[in-house]
């Protein structure tokens, strides 16, 4: 009864600090972007996604250290499929619908897709090797030049950001408290993923499965704070951005770096439908989006059902497969 007491008591306290880091975050992160000149949606695809995913990184070579690449699988994967339809279905039904650009959710989310299609081409053996994860790093810079390349005419007509930039302090003074909102963005997180961790083991759970349906929400919790406050801020290109971006980032660095260092196996039995639920579940997603050039509650709905339905995929695949 203690340790559960304990564990409720930082899932608390780590929401509440992530929300309030989350805010500065959003807010200095869209003022260095105005004054480099940079589009917010390349900065959430770049810095917000990777300071958001720290989670998912330290959990990656923290678990493949000790023998349990599992986990690392189970986290990385889970993640991605959390994001693209839990939290891209929440932000809608929180916070109220948006706009989006066709050209560049298609572009984004086809980078996403193809990373998992790379990660399941690699975990269908059953493990990684450090090439295997060298390989996967070395495409995200692929991934960034595409789209970099491809949405550059768009973010150029963002002329707005040249006149913020001319309100904006230093970019060192932004760069800082930005820096020191995303150390409480990973402190936070790693406080709640502890507190899930030692819920979950109360219940003597496979550590894949509680990995990707219960870690995975923990460590995606910053995303979905930061991308709240985005979108109340206005700011959707660094909510989009951060999402899309910290799927790309789950599926390169965050599942192959702990592998680099301490390569170990992974049950591929298990992860191989979980990842093919999830390129599905992508696509759909990213159809979905593209299609109506919008994110309204009504898509929420269907992103929420579709996360859902991993549920009883996965389960319903146990009970007739294994």
């Amino acid at each position: 009864m203690m340790i559960i007491s304990l564990a409720i008591t930082m899932l608390i306290g780590g929401i509440l600090l992530i929300a309030y880091m989350s805010n500065l975050v959003v807010k200095h992160a869209a003022k260095l972007a105005s004054a480099l000149g940079v589009s917010n949606l390349v900065i959430g695809i770049t810095i917000v996604a990777i300071g958001t995913d720290i989670a998912e990184i330290i959990n990656s070579i923290i678990s493949c250290s000790i023998g349990h690449g599992d986990i690392d699988a189970g986290d990385s994967i889970g993640s991605v499929l959390t994001q693209i339809t839990l939290i891209f279905g929440l932000l809608p039904i929180i916070c109220g619908g948006f706009v989006v650009k066709r050209k560049q959710i298609i572009i984004i989310g086809s980078c996403v897709i193809l990373s998992l299609i790379l990660i399941y081409s690699v975990i269908e053996k059953g493990y990684f090797t450090r090439l295997n994860a060298i390989f996967i790093i070395c495409s995200l810079v692929f991934y960034l030049m595409v789209i970099y390349n491809v949405t550059k005419s768009d973010l150029l007509k963002e002329v707005e950001l040249i006149l913020i930039s001319k309100r904006c302090k230093s970019k060192k003074y932004h760069a800082t408290i930005m820096i020191i909102g995303l150390l409480g963005v990973v402190l936070s997180s790693i406080i709640i993923v502890s507190a899930v961790i030692m819920l979950s083991l109360r219940f003597n759970a496979n550590e894949l499965i509680i990995s990707f349906f219960i870690l995975s929400i923990g460590t995606s919790l910053p995303e979905l704070a930061v991308d709240i406050n985005a979108i109340k801020r206005k700011n959707y290109n660094l909510a989009i951005g951060d999402i899309l971006g910290s799927c790309i980032i789950d599926a390169t660095i965050s599942i192959t770096i702990g592998q680099l260092f301490f390569p170990q196996e992974v049950s591929a039995k298990l992860i191989i439908p979980l990842i093919i639920y999830t390129i599905f579940a992508s696509m759909l997603v990213i159809a979905v989006i593209a299609w109506r050039e919008k994110v309204d509650k009504k898509s929420g709905i269907l992103f929420i059902c579709i996360y859902i339905g991993s549920y009883f995929f996965f389960f319903a695949y146990l009970f007739y497969f294994q």
